[in-house]
Order: structure tokens, then sequence, then C-alpha cells
């Protein structure tokens, strides 16, 4: 489940995309486009791109005007995204998108080239808005882009196109990926240009043989129609992958000879190593806890194993610091990758041969790491090894030693930072709890202010949340935030509403702006009198070691649900909290925990309003469920599927339930709403339904769905758990 996407409780997510503007618009992929030089950065601002100074906040060079991005007797283009060519001659600009599953990802491309002053559309044949992760070669005199499931190459000077792979279908996929990838893999841009310009390495999904789940659109048209979608469920098989090398002349493709069931297996990362004569691959066993890397000869697709790891519980894609590179050091002989094997996620060194040497050592993990600054010789990383709400920036040398913290002691939260790749700047980013966020330009590796407002904690902040840690009678201690009532009476007993998540996918108690704050209700729940309350358990993505989030494999529904119930009893100690009076809600993962909860612990709560949930985890998708609770092959191994969902313990419902759903929802599907319904009428346990006509997972589309959903969650509330001290 896309937690990061839906997830509506994390506001403070918002501010970390911004970067000096409420529109600023990162280059392509996501992140920032840096200059040559490393001090210049490039950013659109006002229908126009322009590169600002990190040393001088008051100097700004336009590159690209209005003027030039408005093609003859039309209107400007309005850029969404754009990227610069390797030799910053020519740009790239995304325009006009649509939405694909989550994200905006097809749309129309242009290019502007700088020194001949032309602006040009690519893939002027292709349907409009078709077009998807164009790339500009590195030598600057092509684009590569997919459009309808196939692989195109456009030469810059005379326009011509030329068609790569021709077998693409709805169902046969080259260059972008099937439902199941993106959501689970984050996996979106299917091609990579080689170094030398000559070839496009691709992935290739046949999802030809997933069954559709067929959702029915009744609103839309005078006869109701259906949209499917491929969909494998857990214990069906995959869509086969596999990655080629089609080359650019001869449009032939040279398929990589990896090893194993394509089937069976998952490629969720790959690149070109330094050389255009190979690619990098991850390949992962379907049950995900066996990770190979292999190196492959394009010319003939031969695959060497380079790495491999096994675990007991799963072993989590991409941790090479994110899917769309991979990290190389010594002049692309050794690369860096993380491992959770010694217990903590730690940065290794690995080479050619395999040879691996750990770099970072402790009990901390590496959350992220941002940048390897090789001629300085060390790597920038994220970690908080002493509070798991919270991220500070560290460095350690290449070859490895004692990492220092970079940030500085006082700015005590959760900061962000874009390196630049000379490692002497940085674009950081700040929030905590109580402070908004805010951005500054700093140096490094001091952390010396450039420009930017100076990072300062809202100490005048008032009603502050309140960070906590309770210990269960089971011996785990949780982390914990609280929001209590504005005017808050310590001899008065007030409401308390508990937020959930609990899945792997996703924490929700964070030192971060937002994080405390409830997008569903209308109001001001702390005005209005409720204690507002998040716990994050075991399983959680905490940076507290891999026992903590691995203590959930094949326990998602039982080891979550029996941490929240008993940290809920700790909270109901609090003298000021009245135990009559507790409710709790959560939407897709926190859903699913509301649901477990009011049914496995209904003497605790007697209110909850579940969103988008997964009633039935046998009908959610395999990469996700399968991950963390194994594949179901038989009676067995589904046992544990059934034992952790919430239709199970449908039956125990004895507070007031609020159920809310889409019935266009691609990703938890409204079939998880009908089969706890008829559990629910089964044994007669009132509740109260609410569905919405087409909308997907994040429920917002249509006119004043939002405000509607909004208003319904409060007054629910309200109604069965009433606010306000007694």
């Amino acid at each position: 489940m896309n937690f990061k996407f839906y997830h509506k409780g994390l506001w403070s997510l918002v501010f970390l995309l911004i970067l000096f503007s409420q529109k600023a618009v990162q280059a392509q992929r996501g992140r920032t486009h840096w200059a040559a030089d490393g001090y210049q950065y490039y950013r659109a601002q006002a229908g126009q791109i322009v590169e600002p100074d990190t040393r001088d906040s008051a100097k700004k060079t336009v590159l690209v005007t209005k003027e030039m991005l408005t093609p003859p007797g039309e209107r400007a283009l309005e850029v969404e995204n754009f990227s610069l060519s390797d030799d910053g001659a020519k740009v790239l600009l995304f325009t006009n998108s649509k939405r694909v599953w989550r994200y905006n990802t097809r749309g129309d491309y242009w290019v502007y080239d700088l020194n001949a002053k032309t602006l040009k559309q690519l893939g002027k044949n292709r349907p409009a808005s078709s077009l998807m992760f164009a790339k500009l070669s590195p030598d600057g005199t092509k684009a590569g882009y997919v459009s309808e499931h196939n692989i195109f190459v456009e030469d810059l000077t005379t326009g011509i196109e030329k068609q790569l792979t021709f077998d693409g279908t709805i169902k046969l996929i080259n260059g972008t990926f099937d439902w199941a990838y993106e959501e689970e893999f984050d996996a979106r841009d299917g091609f990579r240009w080689s170094p030398d310009s000559k070839a496009i390495a691709y992935w290739q999904i046949d999802a030809g043989k997933i069954k559709n789940y067929f959702m029915l659109n009744t609103t839309d048209s005078i006869y109701p129609f259906v949209v499917p979608v491929e969909y494998p469920v857990a214990g069906e098989d995959p869509s086969s992958c596999k990655v080629g090398v089609v080359d650019i002349i001869t449009a032939k493709t040279t398929w990589m000879n990896i090893p194993g069931d394509a089937v069976q297996h998952y490629i969720p990362r790959m690149e070109w190593a330094k050389t255009s004569n190979q690619v990098i691959l991850q390949q992962l066993n379907r049950a995900q806890n066996n990770s190979k890397i292999f190196l492959a000869n394009t010319a003939d697709g031969t695959a060497t194993l380079v790495h491999e790891e096994q675990a007991n519980a799963w072993i989590d894609a991409g941790d090479g610091r994110d899917p769309i590179g991979w990290n190389w050091v010594n002049k692309g002989k050794d690369f860096i990758w993380a491992s959770e094997k010694d217990g903590w996620r730690h940065l290794y060194k690995i080479s050619a041969d395999g040879k691996e040497t750990l770099i970072t050592k402790g009990n901390y993990d590496v959350i992220d790491f941002s940048l390897i600054d090789e001629a300085g010789g060390y790597i920038y990383f994220i970690a908080s090894p002493d509070n798991a709400t919270q991220k500070y920036l560290y460095r350690i040398k290449i070859k490895g030693g004692k990492a220092e913290r970079v940030t500085p002691a006082d700015e005590q939260g959760t900061n962000g930072y874009e390196i630049s790749p000379n490692g002497k700047i940085a674009l950081h980013t700040f929030s905590n709890i109580y402070t908004p966020g805010q951005a500054e330009v700093i140096s490094l590796p001091d952390h010396k202010h450039i420009s930017g407002k100076v990072i300062k904690l809202n100490l005048a902040a008032k009603n502050r949340p309140e960070f906590f840690k309770v210990k269960t009678v089971d011996g785990v201690e949780m982390d914990g935030w609280m929001v209590k009532p504005t005017n808050f009476d310590p001899a008065k007993k007030y409401p308390v509403v508990f937020y959930v998540y609990s899945e792997p996918a996703g924490a929700t108690v964070s030192d971060a702006y937002g994080a405390s704050r409830n997008g569903e209700y209308v109001g001001n729940m702390a005005d209005d009198g409720y204690i507002y309350v998040s716990l994050d358990n075991r399983g959680t993505p905490a940076p507290k070691g891999a026992a903590w989030r691995k203590a959930i494999y094949k326990n998602i529904g039982l080891v979550n649900i029996e941490d929240q119930a008993m940290g809920a009893k700790e909270v109901l100690k609090w003298p000021f909290v009245d135990s009559t009076r507790v409710a709790v809600w959560g939407w897709s993962g926190g859903g699913s925990c509301t649901l477990n909860l009011m049914f496995q612990h209904p003497e605790i709560y007697k209110t909850g309003i579940a969103v988008a949930a997964v009633g039935w985890q046998l009908s959610y998708d395999n990469i996700y469920q399968e991950r963390y609770m194994g594949v179901p092959i038989d009676d067995a191994s589904r046992a544990v599927f059934i034992k952790g969902s919430p239709v199970t313990y449908a039956k125990n419902l004895r507070g007031n339930l609020l159920y809310v759903h889409g019935t266009g929802d691609d990703n938890v599907h409204y079939r998880n709403a009908e089969l706890l319904i008829n559990e629910l009428v089964k044994y007669n346990r009132q509740f109260q339904l609410m569905s919405f006509p087409n909308r997907t997972h994040g429920i917002f589309e249509g006119p004043g769905t939002s405000l509607y959903l909004q208003t319904l969650y409060t007054n629910y509330l309200k109604e069965h758990c009433p606010p306000g001290g007694r």
C-alpha cells in the first residue's frame, strides 16, 4: 500500500517537497538539477526556468523565458517538470500531463535548444499526452521516450522518430511497469540510456497471465461499464519480468540472461554500470527474502552474480538509496549498498567480484544517504541514533570509521538535505512538530548558513504536541505523540482519539510539522476538547533496528494490533483520560488496523472510523502482502493471512463503526468492503457505511468529496465520542 501518497496525516511531507517556493518544480525524477559547478541549480518559477546562485540569494539568471516557452500561435507551455542535457545546451520540458494510476507520468514533451533558440515538440505524430519518461541522451543529440508501451528514439536535429520496440500492448509493457510494480516497488520509469548514447536498457513486463480485477463504473455513462485492472492478488503468480538492451541503429534487442524463473522473481532495480557494455540489476525471489545482484554483458546477455543476501524475513528492494541510480566509487569498480544483515541498516562497499566492506558500524540505522563525495572522501547520510522520531545529517569516511553529525545540535527535529554534487553546498529543510517547514542554503561540512531564512525554532508555539514513551505489559517500548486540549485541566477527564497506521509501509510518530494534525477533522480537535494520540508499534519503519521492523513478519494484524492495544491501555491509565470515550481511526493499512482494534479489543475502543481498509489480506496484491506475510501456497501458509484479517474478527464488533470506501479503488478494492459488510450483516453487527462512487484510494475525486468526507468524519466522531472535559 502506497502509504506516502495516501496517508492523510503526514502533512509534514508537503514542505519537504518544497524548496524556496510553493510552486517550485524540481528537476526530472524529483531531485534538484544542479549546474555543472555545483553552486547554481535550476528551478521553474513564474513561467520561466531560472538559475539561482546558492552563494547570493539576490543573484538569479533567467535560463528560459516565458517567450521562449511559447510555441508559435499558442499559449506559453506550463512547465510541470524539466531537465537539462549533460552539456547544459538543451532543456527538456514536461507539460500537459495526465494521471497514470498514482501520478501524472504521461504527457507532452518539448525541447528548447539554448544555442539554436528553437522550441520543438517531441513525438508530434504520437497521440496527445501519450509520452512517458522522456530523457535526453548523454551526448545530447537524441531523446528517448515511451508511448503506448513501446520505446521510441528521436533525433533532435532532424526530428525523425524511430520506433525501437513493436510488441507493446496493454499487457506486454516495454519501458514502464504494470500496476503492481508501480505501486509496491515505486517503479515507473522503465528505461535507461547507455553512457555512450548508442543503446537503451529497458524492462519488459508481461502481464498477459495476470487476471483482471473488474471495477464497475456506474455514473459516467447511461449504462455501467467495466474498468479492468491487471491485479495479482496474494497467492497468484506475478507478471513475468525481463531486461533487454536495444541498439539504437538496428533496433535489435538483446535479452539479459538472468538465472531463475522470470515469473517467480522480481527485478526492482536496474542501471547501466559505469561502462556501456554492462548493466547491473537486483533480482528478488518471489518471497523477497533473497536478493541477488548481477552484472550482465549487453553484447551477449551473459550474467554474473556479484552479491547475494538471504534473510529470515524480507529484504527491502533497492537498498542502495533509490530505484533510479546506482552509487559507484573507485572509478566504477565498487558500489555502495545497504543491508540489515547485522541487525542494523548499514552501508557496505561491494566490489565487482563480490568483496564487501562495512562502512558504517554501530547500533544505529542509516535512514537514507544523501551524497557520495568521493573527492572529499566522505559519504553523507541521514540517521538518528538517539531519537527514532527525528532525522539528522551525518558523514563518514568512505573507507569507514566513526560517523560524525553534521546537523547542528540545536536543530532538533526532521532535517532534509539536497546536497550539491561538489559536496560543498546543500539545500537544507527543517521542521519539528511545532515549527513549520523552513529552508536555507548551507555550506558543508561546516553547516554554515549562506542564504534563505535562518532556521529558527518556533519557541512561541502554544499547546505544542508532546512526545512520550509507553512500555506495554509485553515489554515493548513505543514512541508516541499527544496533543492535549487547548484549555487543558488535569482535574478533568477527556476523550482520546488514536490515529493509527501500524504497518511496514509507514510510521506516524515523527518530529515533523503536521505529523500530529488530523486533516479529516473540520475545526480544531484540541479546541473542541479531544486528546489526540498516535503510537508507533513494532513493524513500523522506525530507525530502531531490524528486529523492531521485522517483528511483524507473518504477523500483520496480530503483532501490530497487540502493541497498539497494549499501548492504549497504558495511555488509559493517565488520570485525565476518559476510558469510556476512546476512538480510533486510520486510512488504508490504518483502516485495517482500526477494524482489527475494534474487533479484537472491543473492551478498549468504543468508536472507530476506518477508511479504505484491507479487510481480507488474501485480496490484496502479491508484492506487498507476500513481502510481509510469506507466499500463500497451501492452507498452512494461507492461515496467517486469514488470522490477521479484520473480516475474521468482525463478529466481535461491539462499538460504533463508520466504514468508508471508494468503489473505484484500484489499490484496495471495494471487494474488501463487501466481504466486511457480509460478515457484519451475518452476525447482525450494526454499523454505518459510506461508499463513494468511482473514487479511488485517496477518495478526493469529484466536486465536494473531500469536504463531505471531512464533515461525515467530524460529525460521527462528535456524536459517538463527544468532546470536552468532564
